[in-house]
């Protein structure tokens, strides 16, 4: 049996032009979860990854953290959709940059919506996949780590939508659950799935075990 880590990326840069990018905390966030690693004896067999900048500066602040030496493969359906694309698809009018709690709050109540509407086909986000073929990059990957990956340690970085989607298709949750849970997830944070060639099971979710001590309790992240 293998051991499966989705890690989300560290905290971006959110509200700013250009959200692709680790903020100072992310990059911190990233090489403190491969010393976690290292601390714990955990080592990876294989490394896959979507291909975000953010993506590439979390696994390099893992790989630094651990002093780990390893390539990692590129997998473009672990990319996360497009947040605007969803909110436009039912908003006409670009929000302005968040500055307030009830402006975030407005910000994700018209997320939540418009990946419901997604997700049902109601909508297309303009440049986006449709959810079916969102799922399907999604459980590519997690194929591709049972069929060459068995009994191995893998770690996948990723992005909250695809690894919330991965954890709905093993447990086969409802779409408003994953929606929920892709909502919830952390930055740096790890799922856990064992895995057999036939399929995976989510061991946990979510979990931020290295920054567990009350010395990071600023370092929690949501964006």
């Amino acid at each position: 049996m293998g051991t499966l880590y989705l890690v989300r990326h560290g905290q971006a840069s959110f509200g700013e032009a250009d959200y692709d990018r680790l903020s100072e905390l992310g990059h911190k966030q990233s090489r403190r979860l491969g010393e976690y690693f290292a601390a714990k004896g955990i080592t990876f067999d294989a490394v896959v990854t979507g291909t975000l900048r953010r993506h590439a500066e979390t696994f390099n602040g893992i790989a630094q953290g651990m002093d780990l030496k390893a390539e990692a493969l590129a997998w473009p359906g672990l990319n996360e959709y497009d947040s605007e694309a969803v909110i436009g698809a039912i908003h006409p009018h670009k929000l302005e940059k968040p500055t307030s709690p009830e402006m975030y709050r407005h910000h994700f109540r018209l997320l939540r919506d418009g990946l419901s509407q997604w997700m049902a086909g109601v909508v297309s986000p303009r440049g986006m996949p449709s959810y079916r073929e969102f799922v399907h990059g999604v459980t590519s990957a997690l194929d591709h780590v049972r069929a060459q990956h068995h009994g191995k340690n893998v770690l996948v970085v990723s992005s909250g939508g695809p690894i919330s989607t991965a954890v709905g298709q093993v447990l086969g949750t409802s779409p408003e659950t994953t929606i929920e849970l892709n909502l919830r997830i952390r930055n740096s944070s790890v799922t856990e799935f064992a895995f057999t060639p036939k399929r995976h099971m989510l061991v946990t979710y979510n979990t931020l075990p290295h920054l567990d001590d009350a010395s990071y309790k600023d370092w929690v992240t949501y964006s």
